[in-house]
């Protein structure tokens, strides 16, 4: 549905745009110590309050929307950048040894959660917000080269790919030049799906303490301090929570309104 779209795109903007202003400007200096204004409500100073340490909330969510967006776009950009090449060969050499490994380590990978792929990195090279990327962009990988492996195949069958191996194309050069152009409508919209589980895998890989390290704000650690004090500052959990969802609402809204409108078959029921 068009609405869907428009609130969609809305929604996530909204947060997109508050992450590129981050650069540039900010309310207040999230690294500074503020002791007097601690724990404030919100006031016309401090739009959603304070934190513990008297830090501006607005501010923190807004380089927090800057450290969550960039995770889970990078750790998309791993999963698609090395799940689509692997789909497209398991594909083109389907029934064989290469589809075979390449779908028993698809399955390997997902009897892993990204929780516990991000603990077993954090254990050799430390928690940061790059094994989160790592983490999570592993994670992606499975599930884009299962999406473009499952399209594929059905374009294997189609005319102009047998025209093409006619006329003496390799598999490489029909994976590229046939089959990609044609699973893109559909990596679009996983993408969008995978950029908001990215966001809250970030969430909830910095809320236990191995996303993004102090002093860079991230959501998840913003709620997970804010833990202990619900019962006297519910704001500290609120905006937190609230920036999450809406963002995810958005990315998963966007997500809907592109599959229907990239999708023809959808297109053709809507009319």
């Amino acid at each position: 549905m068009r609405a869907t779209l428009i609130l969609g795109f809305l929604l996530t903007g909204v947060f997109a745009l508050a992450a590129l202003v981050s650069f540039l400007w900010v309310p207040f200096d999230v690294a500074a110590v503020d002791i007097a204004n601690k724990i404030k409500p919100p006031t016309w100073i401090h739009p959603l309050g304070t934190d513990h340490f008297g830090r501006d909330i607005l501010s923190m969510i807004m380089v927090g929307a800057r450290t969550s967006i960039a995770v889970a776009l990078v750790a998309v950009g791993i999963g698609m950048g090395l799940g689509v090449p692997l789909g497209l060969a398991a594909a083109a050499h389907k029934g064989s040894l290469l589809d075979e490994l390449i779908m028993r380590g698809n399955d390997l990978i997902f009897a892993f959660p990204s929780l516990l792929i991000a603990i077993m990195i954090t254990a050799v090279f430390g928690a940061s917000a790059l094994n989160a990327i790592i983490a999570i962009g592993i994670f992606n990988i499975p599930v884009f080269a299962r999406l473009v492996r499952g399209a594929a195949l059905s374009l294997w069958t189609r005319d102009y790919v047998l025209a093409a191996r006619v006329a003496g194309k390799g598999p490489v050069r029909i994976s590229w030049e046939h089959i990609l152009p044609n699973v893109t409508n559909l990596l679009i919209v996983q993408g969008t799906i995978q950029f908001s589980l990215g966001i809250l895998a970030e969430a909830a890989l910095s809320y236990v303490g191995l996303g993004a390290q102090p002093p860079v704000p991230s959501w998840g650690r913003m709620l997970a301090d804010s833990q202990t004090m619900i019962s006297f500052a519910p704001h500290m959990a609120l905006f937190p929570g609230l920036a999450i969802l809406l963002t995810v609402l958005g990315l998963n809204l966007l997500g809907d309104g592109l599959r229907d409108r990239l999708d023809p078959r959808l297109r053709r029921q809507t009319r």
